[in-house]
């Protein structure tokens, strides 16, 4: 089958790889000729463990190519996917849709023969229905159909995600569309991947309302870990007890400096925008995304109370800046509000993070940039673990305690049991626990 891809970014990227990977063959397409050029010659533009090996061994079996002409792309593929960023705009949440319409009319220009158009980007309800209106107002007379379906992938995971889904939702108006997405995702019926085909607006809503409920998870436990503060009781127990209840699961109820990334805080402010716009407003959601706000201000906070309420010319070491393990993504990261936070509070910030350190160079001013952990706790008052990276669980802590000005560790991960660090002699914080 024949794939492309429009924005080589984060999911258009992955999603290419792994189509190319099931046998497709899949060419991705994006306007930034640098990002284009940077992956011919394999450089991937991004961190997701397994990517840049998954991608060249594609392109060495020539099921993976990359182009700047949309045109020539989609005239020569049964499928194309749009997966460009769809940012919040405004602090209303509203998502920006401009890059969609834009290919959506671009690709409508270039199509030859039926084609289906499938929205990978996470968009609001009855986006696919404006794609729709827009092709068909620029080709009157083209056959193709209009697909949602979003992609349910976790950065530092993402291969694994798309190989072996929970589901894979497509909201489809037309039978020959539900044929050839059976067809790009046909290899996945060995893991008996469920296919769950909907109303195209239901399939919009799905994505938001998974993402949604998630988060909610996360601020939940955040909440339950303060009243564990208050109250003396343990955060990760209560996590096992509720977690251990089939109804509710233990995935996503670990307490911590609230949530980040690419997807959680922009789809709860879209989600939100879009219920009021409907005339349904998401009360519940509204609160998560405050709670999560107001979250990343008590975690700076937290340190400066472990630091004796006054940072002022005292030297903080930050480990972990991108917003979860396994990947350099700084959007809306909680390190990016702790640090600014702690600065304004009259603080020194040194930093490390094993793979995000270029991109937050651009986010946060006057921070030390260091080699590893134990060059970033030299001389610190405080060292602060914001990222719960797997460099970060084992650490020489004697190495790490000698390094310090002073023996102060704030674990906003809960990496680190509380007994065992005031044993060895720190001054230990963590989350929802005495």
């Amino acid at each position: 089958m024949r794939i492309a891809i429009i924005g080589s970014g984060y999911v258009g990227l992955v999603s290419g790889a792994c189509f190319a990977d099931f046998g497709h063959n899949v060419i991705c397409v994006d306007k930034d000729a640098a990002k284009i050029n940077s992956l011919e010659n394999g450089k991937i533009p991004i961190y997701e463990p397994g990517l840049d090996t998954l991608v060249a061994s594609n392109v060495r079996e020539e099921r993976l190519t990359f182009s700047t002409d949309l045109a020539a792309a989609v005239r020569q593929v049964e499928a194309v996917f749009i997966a460009v960023g769809t940012p919040s705009r405004g602090e209303d949440g509203q998502a920006d849709l401009r890059f969609v319409y834009a290919a959506a009319e671009e690709i409508a220009l270039a199509m030859d023969g039926f084609t289906v158009v499938v929205n990978k980007s996470t968009v609001p309800v009855g986006t696919g229905d404006e794609v729709e209106r827009i092709i068909r107002a620029a080709r009157p007379g083209a056959d193709f159909a209009v697909v949602s379906n979003p992609e349910f992938l976790r950065e530092g995971a993402a291969i694994y995600d798309f190989k072996h889904p929970d589901r894979i939702v497509v909201g489809s108006e037309d039978p020959r569309a539900n044929v050839i997405m059976h067809e790009a995702y046909r290899p996945l019926y060995l893991n008996s991947a469920p296919f769950l085909f909907t109303a195209r607006r239901t399939a919009e809503l799905i994505k938001y309302a998974a993402n949604a409920f998630l988060a909610t998870k996360i601020s939940f436990i955040n909440e339950m870990a303060d009243l564990c503060e208050k109250t003396g009781a343990d955060v990760q127990d209560v996590a096992r007890g509720i977690g251990l209840d089939n109804r509710i699961g233990s995935k996503f109820l670990h307490a911590g400096p609230g949530f980040g990334g690419s997807c959680f805080p922009k789809d709860t402010l879209a989600l939100t925008h879009t219920a009021r716009q409907f005339g349904a407003p998401a009360r519940i959601v509204e609160a998560v995304a405050a709670v999560n706000h107001e979250r990343k201000l008590k975690m700076a906070g937290k340190v400066i109370a472990a630091c004796g309420g006054n940072v002022t010319g005292k030297t903080i070491a930050i480990l972990g800046l991108a917003f979860k393990q396994n990947t350099d993504d700084m959007r809306e990261a909680p390190a990016i509000d702790i640090i600014k936070l702690l600065q304004g509070a009259g603080a020194k910030i040194q930093a490390y993070d094993p793979q995000a350190i270029e991109q937050a160079r651009s986010l946060v001013n006057d921070v030390a940039f260091c080699q590893n952990a134990y060059t970033c706790a030299e001389g610190a008052s405080a060292l602060v673990i914001v990222t719960e990276w797997d460099a970060f669980r084992a650490l020489d802590l004697d190495r790490i305690k000698n390094a310090l000005f002073q023996p102060i560790v704030v674990d906003l991960r809960n990496i680190y049991p509380p007994d065992e660090m005031r044993k060895r002699g720190f001054q230990y914080s963590s989350i929802g626990r005495r």
